[in-house]
């Protein structure tokens, strides 16, 4: 008797098909191909030439060719994350993903820049910074048709555009475009600086700060202007200085008018219309618009006199000061 089984033609996902002959005690599951999943000859099926994919999300519509890409996108609608890390218990959806965040805990960082050497643990960060030497920019504001090296700083960008702001503070409730300017700000509530100078010890609330302090100890500065050659240690100051070239005064008072290429100035001058005096002397308890008004007046009570005439050694509170008496040795008319 003859046990031999008519060939059959079993279709495979990813639109293949193959003939595979079933004899006798082989099971089907040994013939299976581990990349693909079989799906049964009776149950409609749809191959890759475009009509559709056989796994149907009945949550959001998604279809897919294999089966297991179809339970992995499940696990979004569930939530269900079964790769957990052993070192820090956060869970993911993938195994895949689980790998790359343990290279976090091991250190590994196995994908390196032929250019300069350095090491990333995911690939995607390694293309992202080779971006950094050929120049390519990819992705484009659909809004100002800026480019940028990431999708993530593309994202960002466009928040400028939406006004989005996601990142809200609990204690005040302001609110950021970026976690990491959220984070900053929460260090005015909390008072932590993290960020220490080695040179004498003062603390920031961010390494920007810190650096802006560093020029300081170092002398430079680097921002110069174009016009008279004055530089400067922060691009801010740059900028203030060369509404003196401009004739710029981008600052209006509402009150009256009047024009200021300093906010400081506004800011002073505002005082004015208002009558405010926010500098108060902790010895005497009298009110200065200016701090350094007040800086001046709190002399009186320690005896500091900073400025010495070079010519006889007396002392003054103040460089105003200093100046008339100096007309004394010169000659000058008081």
């Amino acid at each position: 008797m003859d046990l031999s089984m008519p060939s059959k033609q079993i279709k495979l996902e990813e639109g293949l098909s193959t003939e595979i002959k079933l004899e006798d005690g082989l099971s089907s599951s040994s013939v299976a191909q581990e990349e693909y999943f079989c799906v049964s000859p009776q149950e409609p099926t749809q191959t890759n030439s475009g009509k559709g994919m056989p796994f149907h999300c009945s949550d959001c519509g998604k279809s897919f060719m294999k089966k297991s890409a179809f339970q992995t996108h499940q696990r979004i609608h569930t939530g269900e994350k079964p790769y957990q890390c052993s070192d820090c218990g956060r869970s993911f959806t993938q195994q895949s993903n689980l790998k790359k965040h343990q290279r976090i805990h091991t250190g590994q960082k196995p994908y390196m820049c032929s250019e300069c050497g350095m090491t990333f643990n995911q690939q995607s960060a390694l293309q992202a910074h080779r971006r950094t030497h050929t120049g390519e920019k990819p992705f484009q504001c659909s809004e100002c048709g800026q480019y940028f090296r990431k999708t993530e700083t593309l994202k960002k960008h466009q928040r400028i555009h939406t006004g989005e702001k996601p990142y809200q503070c609990s204690e005040c409730e302001m609110s950021f475009r970026e976690s990491g300017h959220l984070k900053k700000h929460q260090r005015i509530h909390t008072g932590e600086k993290p960020y220490h100078c080695s040179e004498c010890g003062q603390s920031f609330r961010d390494s920007a700060n810190l650096k802006k302090h560093h020029r300081i100890h170092t002398g430079e500065k680097p921002y110069q202007c174009s016009d008279c050659g004055m530089s400067f240690t922060e691009s801010g100051s740059l900028k203030r200085h060369r509404f003196i070239h401009t004739g710029e005064k981008p600052y209006h008072c509402i009150v009256c008018g009047k024009s200021f290429n300093q906010q400081s100035d506004l800011r002073r001058h505002q005082s004015v219309h208002t009558g405010e005096k926010p500098y108060q002397c902790s010895e005497c308890e009298m009110s200065f618009r200016e701090s350094g008004h007040l800086k001046k007046h709190q002399r009186i009570h320690t005896g500091e006199k900073p400025y010495p005439c070079l010519e006889c050694g007396m002392s003054f509170r103040d460089s105003g000061n200093l100046k008339k008496h100096q007309r004394i040795h010169s000659g000058a008319k008081l």
